[in-house]
């Protein structure tokens, strides 16, 4: 950075740019997915689609996870086809178009539908990006300062996330989703403008490509496209005519696709045959340990925009001073704890404390407030059940013992993520590191449909007991990990909202 550039809180200029890119992409996503959950559900008197619970909730989780699938080709697109800052714009494009599907005011779900799957290759392409271009600003300085201009994106990424959770809700009262749905559109569009006027302060992040494709390369990755769309035809005729072509069909078939997809390319890194060394193996199957805690974890945390906000618009009294806040509110407790405690984190694990309590350990912790938080749930559910309305107190608890879970959970993620990856995968563990999300969120999606069975608080306690045996088995194995570790623990810099 020159000394004559202007400045963001004395970072690059570049920086401001990419914030408020980022920031106004997760008004969009968050705005909403605050809301997506009750549309499904309304009647269509109300201008919803009217679909069971189990099967919205499915539809969420299954969104939730697509979009974090898609961080790996989306990182791929970029390093061999178009650079970073064409696959932003145009991810930030595609998903403003999403958007602008979805608020169509039009009977039916196919603009619905159409909207979150542009939404989902958007997001792709440009979540990955984004970050790494804020990477590129501070390729010639040291570690703090890079962690700092870090800090504050992440920070961008809370002030959308809040921003979003807070106006889409009040905008789809009185049936009104369209409206809030182009709210969401608005968002992305203002993200758009302010990267293109600020592409200049980037000074060449993102430009180049990083590996571009030969023209061998190209047609073999045009024939494995070809050959996916062929793939994707006959499942979609294969489900049509068993008769599964459905919401339901549809969300059970991409989540064992998640699932699939998730196992194949962690046996591909284990077993792939790719020149790694018996240490990175030893040390990527402790990551794998890890990886599958976060997958419960997130499998629990990612039930806000369903579950969780159903039960707060069915149980929980929001009247305050004779106002009544719109369910989707609730959602924004996550935020606020984030913003608060984030720098107390971020300073523990700097601490003595921080440096000795292992990797493991802190993945154990976070499952036990994973746990923790759906006990407390469950309990309100059970005083619910009597048929009167709870305190939202419940919830913020809840939604504090989640946070306390995340901010253990995810900085530490990423941190160990690019620390046990083998050489040959460091560029794509960030894209390995979003599957944990991305299959925690479609099978959590899918558990909502125990409550044909089971009664809402035994719902959560199940879940809850999920993660308590989690935690235990992890805890047992503590030492262990450690050691095919290396007792190569990290002290992670800030945390991400995912």
């Amino acid at each position: 950075m020159r000394t004559t550039d202007k400045t963001f809180f004395g970072h690059p200029w570049g920086l401001a740019t990419l914030f408020g890119t980022e920031m106004w992409e997760r008004f969009s996503f968050y705005g909403m997915r605050a809301i997506l959950a009750a549309f499904l559900m309304a009647p269509a008197v109300r201008s919803g689609l009217g679909l069971p619970g189990t099967t919205a909730f499915a539809i969420v989780g299954v969104y939730q996870g697509m979009v974090y699938l898609t961080a790996l080709p989306g990182g791929w697109v970029a390093d061999r086809l178009l650079g970073a800052r064409r696959a932003v714009l145009l991810g930030g494009f595609i998903i403003m178009c999403g958007h602008i599907s979805m608020a169509v005011p039009v009977r039916g779900p196919l603009f619905v539908y159409l909207g979150l799957l542009l939404i989902v290759c958007g997001t792709g392409l440009l979540k990955p990006n984004v970050s790494g271009m804020v990477g590129y600003l501070y390729r010639d300085d040291e570690d703090a300062r890079r962690d700092s201009g870090f800090s504050l994106f992440y920070m961008g990424i809370n002030i959308g996330a809040l921003a979003g959770i807070s106006v889409t809700p009040v905008l789809a009262r009185d049936s009104h989703w369209h409206l809030a749905f182009g709210a969401a559109a608005v968002g992305m569009a203002l993200g758009l403008i302010w990267y293109v006027m600020g592409r200049r302060s980037l000074h060449g992040a993102g430009e180049r490509v990083p590996q571009p494709l030969t023209p061998h390369e190209r047609r073999v990755a045009v024939r494995w496209v070809l050959a996916g769309l062929a793939a994707l035809a006959a499942l979609t005729v294969l489900l049509a005519v068993t008769g599964l072509f459905t919401e339901d069909g549809v969300t059970w078939t991409v989540t064992a696709i998640i699932a699939l997809i998730t196992i194949f390319y962690l046996s591909y890194i284990m077993h792939g045959g790719h020149g790694i060394t018996p240490v990175e193996r030893r040390r990527f199957g402790a990551y794998i340990w890890l990886f599958f805690a976060a997958v419960i974890f997130w499998m629990i945390f990612d039930l806000a925009p369903g579950p969780v906000t159903d039960f707060a618009t069915k149980s929980v009294d929001l009247t305050f001073f004779g106002l009544t806040i719109p369910p989707g509110w609730t959602q924004n407790l996550n935020s606020l704890f984030v913003i608060v405690f984030s720098p107390i984190f971020a300073a523990l694990w700097l601490t003595r404390w921080g440096s000795r309590v292992s990797s493991p350990m802190k993945f154990t912790f976070a499952l036990f407030m994973a746990a923790l938080s759906f006990v407390v749930l469950a309990m309100a559910a059970d005083v619910a059940s009597a048929g009167v309305k709870v305190s939202i107190l419940w919830l913020v608890v809840m939604y504090l013992l989640q946070t306390i879970g995340e901010l253990t959970l995810s900085p530490v993620g990423l941190s160990v993520s690019t620390k046990l990856a083998p050489a040959a995968f460091k560029g794509q563990i960030l894209g390995v590191w979003f599957l944990a999300a991305a299959l925690g969120d479609a099978v959590g999606g899918q558990t909502f449909r125990l409550t044909h069975f089971l009664s809402l608080t035994q719902y959560y306690l199940v879940l809850a007991g999920i993660a308590l045996v989690a935690g235990l088995f992890l805890l047992m194995f503590v030492r262990r990990l450690k050691a095919l570790m290396g007792d190569e623990d990290v002290a992670p810099g800030q945390a991400l909202t995912h």
